[in-house]
C-alpha cells in the first residue's frame, strides 16, 4: 500500500497521466489522432528527438547547471552529417553517423572544459556557445540545405523504418534513456551528480571530483545532442542552418515539467523523457482540437510555471515536515533526560 501511495505521489506518474488525458481528449475530437493509420506511430516517433535533448538537459540540470547549446549542437551535427554524405558519397553510412555523433561529443567537451576548468557559469558559457555553434552552422550552410536526394537510402531508412512496429528513432531514444537511467540510478559517479547539485560546496569538501563530474555531464549532453542531430537528418531528410532552432528551451521545459529541479539535486531522466512526450503530444493535440499556435506556447508556459510552483510548494512542505520531526525528536530526548 505504501509503495502504491509513493507511486501515485511521484511527479512521473502525474506527467504520464497528463499525457494519457491529452491523447484521450485529442482522440475524442479526431479518432485518427491515436487510431489513424500512422496515429500510434506518430505518438512514438514525434517526441523521440526531444526526448534525447530533454534527458541530456536533465543530467546537466541535476548538477545545478544548464546547457543552452543543445539545439545548436543538434543543428551543427545534423548539417555536418548531411554534408559528409554529399562530399563523400562513397563513405560508409555507419562511419558518417559516428562522425556526426563525435562532432556533438567534441562540442560538449568544449562546453565542459569552459564550465568546469574555467569556472565560468554554465548559463553564460552555453548561451555563448549556442550563438557560436549556430553562427558556424549558418556560415557553413549559408542559404544551402541538405535534401533527401543527397542522402543514401539506408540512412533515411533509419528515420522511416521500424522494429516490430516501433520506429527506429524511438528505439534509439529508448536505449539512450535506459543507459542514462542506469547511470544515474546505480553508478556511484551518477549518484555523485545529485550530491553536487544539492550542495556543490559540501560535495567539494566531501572529496567528490566536482569539476570532473560536471565536465562529464556536458560531454554526455553533447553526445546525446549529436545523436539527436543525426536522428534529425535521418527523419526529416532536409537540413538547413536553422535545424533545431528553439529546441534548447523545449528541452529545459521538458526537464522542469518532468520534475527535474531547476536548482539541481533532484529529478530523473524518466521524468524528463515524460515531460518531452507531454510537450510533443500537446503540440500535436492542440491543432487537432482547433486551438491556435499562440495558445500552444501559452500552454507550455503555464505548464513550466505550474511545475516550478509545485516544486516550491513541495519543497516547503518537506522542510516543514523535517522541522517538525526534529522538534519532536528533541522533545523526546528532553523528556528522557528529565
Amino acid at each position: 500500500m505504501n509503495s502504491l501511495t509513493a507511486l501515485v505521489k511521484r511527479r512521473e506518474t502525474s506527467v504520464a497521466l497528463a499525457v494519457i488525458v491529452v491523447i484521450v481528449i485529442a482522440t475524442l475530437f479526431n479518432s485518427n489522432f491515436a487510431f489513424g493509420s500512422d496515429g500510434f506511430r506518430n505518438l512514438l516517433l514525434t517526441p523521440s528527438i526531444l526526448v534525447l535533448l530533454a534527458i541530456a538537459q536533465a543530467v546537466v540540470v541535476i548538477t545545478r547547471n544548464i546547457d543552452l547549446s543543445v539545439s545548436a549542437v543538434l543543428g551543427l551535427s545534423a548539417y555536418a552529417t548531411g554534408r559528409m554524405f554529399t562530399d563523400w558519397p562513397d563513405a560508409p553510412t555507419i562511419l558518417v553517423i559516428l562522425l556526426g555523433v563525435l562532432l556533438g561529443t567534441g562540442l560538449g567537451v568544449i562546453n565542459g572544459l569552459l564550465v568546469s576548468v574555467a569556472k565560468v557559469p554554465a548559463l553564460v558559457i552555453t548561451l555563448g556557445t549556442l550563438y557560436i555553434y549556430r553562427g558556424i552552422d549558418i556560415a557553413w550552410a549559408g542559404s544551402t540545405r541538405i535534401n533527401a536526394s543527397d542522402l543514401p537510402s539506408d540512412f533515411t531508412a533509419i528515420g522511416t523504418g521500424s522494429l516490430f512496429g516501433i520506429p527506429w528513432l524511438t528505439v534509439i531514444a529508448l536505449i539512450a534513456f535506459a543507459v542514462l537511467a542506469y547511470y544515474l540510478g546505480y553508478m556511484r559517479s551518477g549518484r555523485d551528480l545529485y550530491a553536487i547539485g544539492s550542495n556543490p560546496d559540501a560535495a567539494e569538501l566531501y572529496g567528490l571530483p566536482v569539476a570532473r563530474r560536471i565536465f562529464g555531464t556536458f560531454v554526455i549532453s553533447g553526445t546525446l545532442s549529436g545523436i539527436a542531430g543525426v536522428m534529425y537528418a535521418a527523419r526529416y531528410a532536409t537540413v538547413s542552418a536553422t535545424a533545431g532552432s528553439g529546441m534548447e528551451l523545449d528541452s529545459v521545459a521538458a526537464a522542469v515539467i518532468g520534475g527535474v529541479a531547476i536548482f539541481g539535486g533532484s529529478g530523473t531522466v524518466l521524468g524528463a523523457a515524460l515531460g518531452a512526450v507531454l510537450l510533443s503530444t500537446i503540440n500535436r493535440a492542440l491543432p487537432t482540437v482547433g486551438i491556435q499556435d499562440f495558445w500552444q506556447q501559452a500552454v507550455v508556459g503555464a505548464l513550466i510555471i505550474g511545475a516550478i510552483v509545485l516544486d516550491r510548494v513541495l519543497s516547503l512542505r518537506t522542510q516543514r515536515a523535517v522541522f517538525r520531526e526534529r522538534q519532536s525528536a528533541g522533545a523526546e530526548r528532553e523528556g528522557v533526560s528529565s
